[in-house]
């Protein structure tokens, strides 16, 4: 698949509601690089303009995008970019990140992006799955579910016990090592009190081979951060 074109891409700046109401988990700016979503985009703003110039309005604007030009507010505009719209983009950039997370973590997933605050965690989800949900996450590009996607398993992974992530350290796979090393090289692991970054050997050495070999610019961090255990002994809770 050949990547996004510039023209295709849009960077969309803060919505503000008149209401001042806001989705918890929506981003201040994201990217819609859906060729049909920048093309509706694209054809709101195009109605907007045509409807500010037969009303001989040259400064009805919004700041809402960053693409092209002047931008004008229209119901449909709004619809089309509201956050809260169900039937909004970001609205459907959520609904393909939840659709897309692993199946015991869909319910999770699902009420985060309908704006839940503080849901519920998943009972009985093996840490290692949440490991291989952060790992599936992509850099770029940043659409309007891409804080969801690196907030959503690091939550849950933030309240687990060092002895349990290491322990779903040694049940990861390749994708979930990925996001094993992503989490212990961030702020949720390493502002922890020393005592509860004393990580075996075992899963020590998994997540600084893989740093090596896949995330070099983590492996400083990891090597400094991942303080060795008084002996490799994991007992699972």
């Amino acid at each position: 698949m050949s990547p996004t074109s510039r023209t295709d891409r849009l960077v969309m700046g803060d919505f503000s509601r008149p209401d001042g109401a806001r989705h918890p988990h929506h981003p201040r700016s994201y990217e819609i690089t859906d060729p049909a979503e920048a093309g509706e985009v694209r054809a709101v703003r195009e109605l907007g303009r045509e409807l500010a110039a037969a009303a001989g309005d040259d400064v009805f604007g919004c700041s809402c995008g960053h693409d092209d030009g002047t931008r004008h507010v229209t119901p449909a505009s709004n619809r089309l970019l509201d956050p809260l719209s169900p039937d909004g983009i970001p609205a459907r950039h959520r609904a393909r990140w939840v659709a897309a997370a692993p199946g015991a973590l869909r319910a999770y997933a699902a009420a985060l992006a309908a704006g839940a605050e503080e849901p519920a965690p998943p009972h009985g989800v093996p840490l290692s799955v949440v490991f291989g949900w952060l790992g599936a996450v992509r850099q770029e590009p940043r659409d309007a579910a891409w804080l969801l996607a690196e907030r959503a398993p690091v939550r849950l992974l933030a309240a687990a016990a060092t002895g349990e992530l290491a322990w779903a350290v040694r049940e990861s796979d390749r994708a979930g090592l990925e996001g094993a090393v992503r989490f212990f090289a961030g702020e949720e692991f390493t502002t922890r009190h020393p005592k509860r970054r004393r990580v075996p050997d075992t899963a020590r050495d998994l997540l600084l081979r893989h740093a090596r070999s896949h995330r070099p610019g983590d492996l400083a961090v990891l090597e400094r951060r991942l303080l060795r255990a008084p002996e490799d002994r994991i007992r699972r809770s």
